[in-house]
């Protein structure tokens, strides 16, 4: 019989931290909490496999589910002397979700479950106090009607707010049992008028109903577009955990709270987090009152820090707070609820941070000796140091303040304001900078959170959804901002007398919580510190080197200071389109005779030359790999009747013939027509000119520094060794006579650009005239799949919400099939040529799941764009860590 439960706390203790594939995260922590002696509510968790199981049969659960919850459940009474539905002494539990990796919001939690019209009566017998037993249930009808039954959580919210201005109270907890009778009455109703049936009374049937609620969930629009934006895969499905409850709403000594053992925004090794006394679990999040202090440290004028309210308990949670860092030897995210002054743990997991509180944790932690160097590089996410490389607000710039909240996540942004998550997208999509304003977030939100450039709240704290979610995304985020004032109607923000609208402007701080109306200066951020430190660790044990795609001084000025260690795609047809050029090369293509080419050809080279000698100085002897011209044709072709006729009368021609001859010259497909080698086939002297620039620029350069310098000439849209045999000729001729006019020698290479599957296929006799191959892999994607990259936007969004693709193929490499033709090109060329350098150019070699790839396969070095270098030289740190534990991975690369 397979089991589909597994206990905590109490008698029995099943799990713990290394079943978190089985348990999920918060299934397996509760039960390695439970396991080092701390205070866990005894509880079960039913696994991952059941959630799997459930969707491939239709929503069906195994026969003996039901049996082995009850025996469970069965346990928990018999631990904490209660009975699931018993009026005299009833056993309360909550429902949460609990995926193996952490997905926050993505299901809400149900508290106080097994609550009716008796056992409420029977809490409140045992409690000594009507007023909790009555606000316990109707927080148990508003989160199970809103979870499970559907029902909109605003009903409820709207009926709350009626009854506090019916009896003038401000606070939830000024309200009276009596008041919340009331409540519970109205939120029955609720249920009836919305669903059509009333609120379930069964315990049992309410268990289950939350249970499948939570399985449910794992496929909802919310947790489908987490996954999709965290690339965690859909059959790894949802753990549910039923706990027994505790309360911390029963009074003055009662609390709950979310705090982190090290501050999640700047890694500073602080307690850090925020409760509130006599409440519950959700209320600290939910910013419907704003939490307090944990410390008295950071308590400021009217805030009464935990320290101070609940001493003891206080200092028991610091006790906590070491041994859980210590245990999981990580930053830890934990929950807590104090009943009666007595302190209970209902959960930790690894704290998701800020890239800057992520790279200043795994260096304290590395010198704290409590990780080696090598777990710190592992530590660190690669794609969240793109956080780190973003502006921040000159403080100098002027500026005006509306009004300030929380620092929730750092950084700062400047956009539109936007009020809802579904226009965010649809702006973003346009290329516009939005702000994303709530008066709080919710998870249906995350979709609009993530294609803003920042988040701004007037609810919450620093633990809210907004706060915690916007952290991890790497979105500026400013939480909690009560002075502001937002109208939904009306589409306004505004603070006094200052309204603004959506459209208009405004900026965040997330370092310091402040908003400003209209845009503020930024400048850029200095990489130094931490940066550099873990930099250094993960160049010390990286294989792979990482250069950086440039070809403009700009460009390869960021890329060095970055740390690329040289240019792995200089694309020259970038370097033809100004206005100073774009006529010769239209008079180039366009000529009626090769005189009229070669006189273009002639006015095109000193401008080459002064673009090679710019970047081979700022690389100062790094490799320069240099692409000869590779645009489809028809991107140089006149557009217009004032552009044609401008061509005709530098070409002595008349407008008529060179309209011939550009209808003559037009293409149906160009990106599969008269570009790359076959370009340069057609038009020799292009080519030519470009090698003969690229020599005379090198020898220029190296004369003047004393250094050598170390040009690679890259052939393109390669697909037969015959075009590369000729083609080489062709470069090798060119540079050949510039080197004699020079009277010197110069080492160069001349390798080709692998972007068609025949270029894989046929390696091996390609590689007879590469002296590398530098895999062009977003062409390569676009020829494998059949696909254009440029209109796949139109309906790649559908293939990744149907989960008919894991991943965008442009974004992080289709391993099985493009991926499968890199390592075929790579085996065959180096089986030709064994020392063939091998590297990859296309927008990949930025992406970490990539990286990892490249590394298992054996290529030399990856190149992205400059601002990603920090990215990919971390990822290829830790993808040569984890082909030092993959023996067949590290057994492909040394036979490489």
């Amino acid at each position: 019989m397979t089991k589909w439960v597994y206990s905590f706390g109490g008698a029995a203790n099943e799990g713990g931290a290394g079943m978190r594939d089985l348990l999920g995260g918060k299934g397996a922590n509760l039960a390695e909490m439970a396991a080092i002696g701390l205070p866990v509510p005894p509880g079960f968790t039913i696994t991952t496999e059941v959630c799997t199981r459930f969707y491939e049969n239709g929503r069906a659960y195994p026969e003996d589910l039901r049996a082995q919850v009850e025996a469970a459940l069965a346990g928990v009474e018999a631990a904490l002397g209660l009975r699931f539905g018993d009026p005299a002494a009833p056993l309360l539990v909550s429902v949460r979700s609990g995926a193996r990796v952490s997905m926050p919001g993505m299901m809400d939690t149900v508290l106080n479950l097994g609550l009716n019209d008796e056992t409420v009566a029977g809490l409140a017998a045992a409690s000594g106090d009507a007023r909790f037993a009555w606000d316990s249930y109707r927080r148990f009808i508003q989160m199970y009607g809103s979870v499970v039954l559907g029902v909109s959580h605003h009903r409820f919210e709207d009926l709350i707010e009626e009854t506090k201005r019916a009896t003038g109270v401000q606070d939830d907890t000024k309200l009276t049992d009596q008041d919340w009778q009331e409540v519970v009455t109205g939120y029955k109703e609720i249920v009836l008028r919305e669903t059509g049936a009333p609120f379930p009374t069964d315990p049992h049937a309410q268990l289950w109903g939350a249970i499948g609620a939570v399985f449910g969930s794992w496929m909802n629009p919310r947790a489908h577009t987490y996954r999709r934006l965290h690339d965690i895969p859909a059959d790894w499905g949802t753990a549910v955990n039923v706990q027994a409850m505790v309360f911390g709403n029963m009074g003055a000594d009662c609390a709950t709270g979310v705090c982190f053992t090290r501050d999640p925004s700047t890694g500073e090794n602080v307690f850090y987090g925020e409760y509130l006394i006599n409440a519950q679990g959700e209320d600290v999040v939910a910013g419907i009152r704003t939490p307090q202090p944990m410390s008295q440290a950071r308590a400021h004028d009217g805030e009464l820090s935990m320290e101070r309210a609940l001493p003891e308990a206080y200092r028991e949670l610091l006790a906590v707070r070491d041994i859980l860092e210590r245990h999981y030897r990580d930053m830890q995210d934990i929950e807590f609820t104090v009943q009666n002054n007595r302190l209970y743990m209902l959960q930790t997991r690894t704290g998701k941070r800020t890239a800057a509180a992520a790279l200043r944790i795994a260096i304290a932690m590395a010198e704290e000796g409590l990780i080696t160097h090598e777990e710190a590089i592992r530590r660190v996410p690669p794609s969240s140091l793109d956080q780190l490389l973003h502006p921040t607000l000159d403080p100098d710039a002027p500026r005006t303040m509306l009004s300030r909240g929380l620092p929730a996540s750092p950084g700062a942004a400047a956009g539109a304001i936007v009020f809802s998550a579904e226009d965010v997208e649809i702006r973003a999509a346009r290329g516009e900078d939005v702000i994303l304003v709530r008066i709080e977030t919710s998870p249906e939100d995350v979709h609009g959170m993530h294609a803003a450039r920042g988040v701004l709240t007037t609810r919450g704290g620093m633990t809210s959804h907004a706060a915690v979610v916007a952290r991890g995304m790497g979105r500026v985020c400013v939480a909690g901002a009560g002075g502001i004032h937002v109208d939904y109607r009306a589409r306004t923000l505004s603070v006094g007398a200052t309204v603004l609208h959506e459209g208009d402007w405004i900026t965040l701080d997330g370092a310091t919580g402040e908003v400003f109306a209209g845009r503020v200066a930024t400048i850029e951020p200095t990489l130094s510190g931490d940066f550099s430190t873990l930099m250094g660790w993960a160049d010390s044990v990286r294989r792979m080197k990482v250069r950086a795609n440039a070809e403009t001084p700009d460009d390869a000025r960021t890329a060095r200071h970055f740390g690329a260690e040289g240019i792995g795609l200089c694309r020259t047809e970038h370097m033809f389109f100004a206005p100073d050029r774009i006529g010769f090369m239209r008079q180039m293509i366009m000529a009626g005779d090769a005189a009229a080419r070669i006189r273009a050809i002639d006015a095109l080279l000193p401008f080459q030359r002064e673009d090679f000698k710019a970047l081979f100085r700022i690389m100062a002897g790094l490799p320069v790999t240099i692409r000869l011209l590779d645009p489809p044709l028809h991107e140089f072709l006149p557009h217009g009747e004032a552009e044609l006729a401008e061509l005709a009368a530098a070409l002595g021609e008349s407008p008529e013939a060179v309209a011939a001859r550009r209808a003559a010259l037009s293409e149906a497909n160009p990106m599969l027509g008269h570009r790359g080698c076959r370009l340069g086939l057609t038009y020799p002297e292009l080519y030519a000119m470009q090698a003969r620039a690229i020599i005379e620029a090198a020898i220029a350069v190296s004369a003047e520094s004393g250094q050598p310098v170390v040009p690679e000439i890259m052939i393109p849209l390669v697909g037969m060794d015959s075009e590369l045999r000729r083609t080489r000729a062709t470069v090798e001729q060119a540079a050949a006579e510039a080197l004699e006019a020079a009277g010197v020698s110069l080492d160069f290479s001349i390798g080709t650009m692998i972007e068609l599957p025949r270029a894989a296929l046929t390696a091996d006799r390609i590689a007879q005239d590469a002296d590398f191959f530098s895999f062009g892999t977003n062409d390569l994607t676009q020829t494998t799949f059949g696909l254009s990259r440029d209109d796949s936007g139109t309906f790649m969004p559908f293939y990744l919400e149907h989960d008919l693709i894991p991943r965008d193929p442009f974004i992080s490499i289709d391993q099985e099939g493009v991926g499968q033709l890199v390592a075929m090109g790579a085996e065959r060329g180096r089986r030709t040529r064994p020392g063939l350098k091998l590297g990859v150019c296309g927008e990949h070699g930025g992406d970490p799941a990539s990286i990892g790839f490249f590394e298992s396969v054996g290529l030399d070095y990856v190149s992205c764009s400059p601002f990603r270098v920090p990215i990919a030289r971390l990822a290829a740190a830790q993808a040569a860590l984890a082909g030092r534990a993959d023996p067949v991975a590290s057994s492909r690369v040394a036979s490489s």
